[in-house]
């Protein structure tokens, strides 16, 4: 019995979209906001508080985030929480942790 392989989708459509999230995501400060959120949803000065720079500055990284459709955000009352609001990107973002973010 011959074994396939699975069906790789190459459609440029998903190529691009691919690239344009893994760039968004390859500047440090917002990986580290990605590895930071996880499967959670925190508040900006909970973010803030882990990375350890201004609140301007997260708060424009997270926009830029946002506009490439990696987190979402809920307003509670006087904060705003981010999460990563994408399934495949979450699978993504817990894969990196596991490979680079271990205390292996």
């Amino acid at each position: 019995m011959e074994l396939k392989e699975p069906h790789i989708n190459t459609d440029d459509a998903n190529i691009a979209k691919a690239a344009h999230c893994l760039k968004a995501m390859s500047h440090p400060l917002r990986l580290k906001i990605l590895c930071i959120l996880g499967s959670d949803s925190v508040c900006v000065q909970d973010i803030v508080d882990q990375v350890g720079t201004s609140q301007s500055n997260i708060s424009q990284h997270l926009a830029i985030l946002r506009e490439k459709n990696i987190l979402g955000s809920k307003k509670q009352a006087n904060r705003v929480y981010y999460f990563i609001d994408d399934a495949r990107m979450l699978q993504l973002i817990e894969m990196m942790r596991d490979i680079f973010c271990s205390n292996d």
